[in-house]
């Protein structure tokens, strides 16, 4: 039988494995990395792995193990064949060792250590991602609050600019200039200066890069081919935004489908991440 959730032990774990997973990320920056395709969504950065991803997810599952044992977790990882232990469990952890892929092979920042942990609902109970480039460590937990670095978080940067922060194959996107010229309309009607709009690597660092900068705000059209980002891309910051007491959602104002039944990908719904209602309110409207 399984032991009733320790939440605190739990996020102790993820913090743990997430540092393991960047010490070997780390390890392999500045050396050439052979890069594998594999089967993805239609974007480029959902095609590519690397024998760095396939290490770092064996250094976080060797710490989580024993947490799935105790706990009876469930697991989903990129790297791994969905099982379909996380529709059996109560919660399963929900992981992507090398968020950003794409970035890294290129030799540049904006990857992430993603590790969530989501009950068999789809709703996300714990967040953990590190960006070992710069060393920055994000947890939230279901009634914990938010922690940046070990320091208690809340978003309450006021910035008189609208941030948002867009994954690179948004660019070829056939909404992309129409969405932000209504975003930075968006923005001059509510008394700021207009639109900082920039990419910065994979979904997890564009989402809390758009939270560190607020208002700002990340989000993923839903589309009729397979991708639109994984659960994990978004099991971990959507747990840090929920409890950051900001906005996270579907396109349609639901809550994320972190256990969708039928794929791992989140095309039929698409993603926003907004640090305030009425903004998510407008990027909700883009989809319309």
């Amino acid at each position: 039988m399984s032991q009733d959730l320790d939440l605190n032990e739990l996020a102790q774990c993820a913090l743990h494995a997430a540092q393991a997973a960047g010490n070997v990320i780390q390890g392999f920056c500045g050396r050439e990395v052979e890069v594998f395709s594999k089967k993805g969504g239609d974007s480029l950065a959902s095609q590519v792995v690397t024998e760095v991803d396939r290490k770092a997810q064996d250094a976080i599952l060797e710490v989580l193990r024993p947490s799935m044992d105790l706990y009876n977790l469930a697991l989903l990882t990129e790297e791994s064949e969905d099982d379909g232990s996380r529709f059996e469990k109560e919660y399963f952890w929900c992981i992507d060792p090398l968020d950003g892929t794409l970035a890294f092979s290129e030799g540049e920042n904006g990857y992430a250590v993603s590790i969530g942990l989501v009950d068999r609902e789809g709703s996300p109970v714990l967040g953990v991602v590190y960006d070992p480039s710069l060393d920055v460590l994000w947890q939230a937990g279901e009634a914990l609050g938010v922690f940046r670095n070990g320091e208690a978080w809340k978003p309450n940067q006021q910035s008189d600019m609208l941030t948002v922060a867009y994954d690179r194959s948004f660019e070829t996107h056939p909404r992309f200039s129409e969405s932000l010229d209504l975003l930075e309309a968006y923005a001059q009607t509510n008394g700021l200066k207009g639109v900082v709009a920039s990419q910065h690597g994979g979904s997890v660092l564009n989402a809390c890069h758009a939270l560190e900068n607020s208002p700002g705000c990340h989000f993923k059209f839903p589309k009729s081919g397979e991708g639109g980002g994984s659960l994990w891309d978004y099991a971990a910051t959507a747990c840090i935004f929920k409890e950051a007491e900001v906005v996270v959602s579907d396109m349609f104002g639901n809550p994320l489908d972190l256990n969708r039944a039928d794929s791992t990908f989140m095309n039929h719904r698409g993603v926003v991440y907004a640090t305030d209602a009425k903004l998510a309110e407008q990027v909700c409207g883009l989809c319309t």
